[in-house]
């Protein structure tokens, strides 16, 4: 026989589970829903190509020595303490807010750009070789400061560098986008390049010489075209021979 209420109490028994686990699965959701979500800072927002500015540097008798005309952007890494994340910023050189100075010698060029009321200041210096008169970018230097409180003064420098080679008396061009890595924290992405910062005559570019991005991008159209002339020819003389054999196929009577 079965006791009287044992119905009851197996209904019981099966329930009791489900409510327990009911109650410990919404514990465990408050718990969770109090917990606050880690968030990650927004990526900055990509400030499009740096418009063009023209620079230039004059020695002690007030003569143009070194002269730029390119679009700059700069790519700065840096390890942020405040939100425990490495960090990149891409910061467009202005220049109707941007300063040029520098200074010319024999061997040696300076360009020095000060933007953002001075607290960023980019280092341009440039050498040249008298016996092969050539000359090259050699050195990068950059001091700002970052969005970051924590972090405050960003700096970084690189002396062993050879970018930009050109030849004295002649400017530098470059239409291509470049990007030149200066550190592990520093990278800067130029524009639409013609600089010189030897041999200038009056205030005016020398003859420019085109680097080699440009002659390969001039290069590419080249060899497409040339390989579609070839294949129409191919497809032509496919064609042509196919018609004259089939007209070799009849026969006169």
């Amino acid at each position: 026989m079965i006791p009287a209420g044992g119905q009851s109490w197996g209904a019981m028994g099966v329930m009791l589970p489900l409510i327990l686990a009911a109650v410990l699965h919404q514990g465990f959701a408050s718990v969770a829903s109090t917990t606050p979500a880690q968030t990650t800072a927004a990526p900055h927002k990509d400030p499009g190509h740096p418009e063009r500015g023209t620079y230039h540097v004059a020695n002690s008798n007030n003569t143009v020595c070194l002269l730029a005309y390119m679009g700059l952007q700069l790519n700065i890494t840096y390890n942020s303490t405040s939100q425990n994340k490495i960090v990149q910023e891409v910061v467009n050189i202005k220049p109707n807010v941007t300063l040029a100075s520098g200074s010319c010698e024999a061997e040696r060029a300076v360009l020095e750009l000060k933007t953002d009321a001075n607290k960023t200041v980019l280092t341009f210096v440039f050498i040249q070789n008298t016996t092969s008169s050539k000359y090259h970018l050699s050195e990068v230097s950059l001091t700002t400061t970052v969005p970051d409180p924590k972090v405050g003064n960003f700096s970084t420098k690189n002396s062993s560098l050879d970018f930009l080679q050109g030849t004295v008396g002649y400017s530098y061009m470059c239409r291509m986008e470049q990007t030149l890595t200066v550190s592990q924290n520093l990278s800067i992405n130029t524009f639409q390049v013609q600089l010189q910062p030897f041999g200038v005559s009056g205030d005016t570019f020398g003859a420019a010489v085109e680097c080699q991005l440009d002659e390969d991008g001039m290069l590419i159209p080249i060899i497409v075209g040339a390989a579609l002339a070839g294949l129409v020819l191919i497809v032509l003389l496919a064609y042509l021979i196919g018609r004259k054999r089939s007209h070799a196929g009849y026969q006169t009577i």
